[in-house]
């Protein structure tokens, strides 16, 4: 398998353009593909580098320098992502403040298809008391999502296979650390192979410390038209759903369906427990159909890795952002307090690895989508959903 190092802090290596596709190798492959690394100029973006990968029909962003994160694909045509507010993007993380805006700041580099939330922590802002030996208290502010999307990565490396079907690897680490704090390094792989509709994540979280740590790790898939339109829905085989708070409330009838772009909305997030096969592996999905279910994004992960479901829905105006996101994770994305006193807190020992493995799907033909809610369906017929009508334990505070 021939590969290629772009970044590696260990080494001092570092390549600013980059360029390898199948005529450059040889490979006999039926679906031309490519893979482009440059650095972007200009703007808040200045200084971030971004990999553009091709297999020849799903073509997808990653950027290095936010985490690993992916910024924008397509597939056929269809666009994948979602149209922030933020137009100058990707945004050097380097601007972005995370502690702004009472922990808020997350937001103001927040543009991309999916971006990891974590790890010391992946939920809503909260805030920390302790007692000082003067009697006094210090207060200590945990932002948004944690910090694992703006931290440049310190190797990166492409890889291609030899031999059919010439799988596309992009290769990462990431590293969270921090004195008297967390110690984790994650290792990324991005698989795709040409021609395909798929892309596989696959992200390892090893602790550095010589002592047991924590994590904690959401992915936040966010998506925009052609999927998320009036009358696009949500799919999923759904053992409970709770919405988060009392606006999630409001629209919980309607907690699976969306409406087109409304300037004003306010968000609503519902939290779900969903079936998964019972034997071996325990494999779930969840989609997103557009309304002539002619168009999908699936997610298919293990609900041992990522137990929890969290449903964004944000459907506001055009320009402020219509987006929805679907975001397996570890846990939801409550406060640190709330989730670790629930036993939503994964624990490494020294030297510990955790896996966590997501794919995304695309569909382009009403046969395809079809076909996925009939595999839904299938897992639906273990239980009836359970809706509980307002927030409650153990997902949500209690109003």
């Amino acid at each position: 398998m021939p590969t290629f190092p772009l970044t590696d802090v260990s080494h001092d290596v570092w390549v600013e353009s980059f360029t390898v596709d199948a005529a450059e190798l040889g490979l006999g492959v039926t679906a031309p593909w490519s893979v482009n690394k440059r650095r972007l100029r200009g703007g808040r973006r200045d200084g971030v580098d971004l990999i553009v990968v091709d297999n020849g029909a799903l073509r997808f962003s990653i950027v290095p320098t936010r985490g690993m994160g992916l910024w924008k694909g397509f597939y056929l045509g269809n666009y994948l992502g979602w149209e922030s507010p933020i137009t100058d993007g990707p945004v050097h993380p380097g601007l972005v403040n995370l502690a702004a805006i009472g922990g808020l700041g997350w937001l103001d580099g927040f543009d991309e298809l999916m971006a990891r939330c974590g790890l010391e922590h992946n939920g809503a802002p909260f805030q920390v008391k302790t007692a000082q030996p003067d009697g006094s208290e210090r207060h200590t502010t945990f932002g948004l999502h944690g910090r694992i999307a703006n931290i440049p990565a310190s190797y990166v490396a492409v890889h291609v296979g030899a031999d059919p079907p010439h799988e596309i690897v992009v290769e990462g680490r990431v590293e969270e650390l921090r004195l008297f704090g967390p110690q984790v390094r994650m290792e990324t792989r991005y698989t795709t192979v040409p021609g395909s509709n798929t892309l596989v994540l696959r992200d390892e979280f090893v602790n550095l410390k010589d002592q047991p740590g924590e994590i904690q790790v959401l992915y936040h898939w966010n998506f925009g038209p052609p999927f998320l339109e009036d009358g696009a829905r949500f799919v999923a085989p759904i053992r409970t759903v709770t919405p988060r708070d009392a606006r999630a409330q409001e629209g919980l009838g309607r907690h699976d369906t969306y409406g087109g772009p409304e300037p004003g909305f306010t968000e609503q997030v519902y939290f779900y427990e969903l079936h998964a096969e019972p034997a071996g592996a325990p494999a779930t999905l969840a989609m997103l159909r557009n309304q002539a279910g002619d168009k999908a994004v699936v997610l298919r992960f293990r609900t041992d890795q990522l137990p929890a479901f969290t449903l964004w829905k944000n459907t506001a105006g055009l320009r402020d952002g219509y987006v929805t996101g679907l975001e397996p994770g570890t846990n939801y994305p409550n406060p640190l307090p709330f989730e670790k006193a629930r036993n939503r807190v994964v624990t490494l020992p020294p030297s510990g690895r955790y896996t966590a493995e997501t794919t995304l799907e695309v569909l382009a033909t009403a046969e395809e989508v079809a076909a996925v809610e009939a595999e839904i369906q299938r897992l639906q017929a273990h239980g009836a959903a359970i809706v509980n009508p307002r927030p409650t334990e153990p997902f949500a505070p209690q109003g």
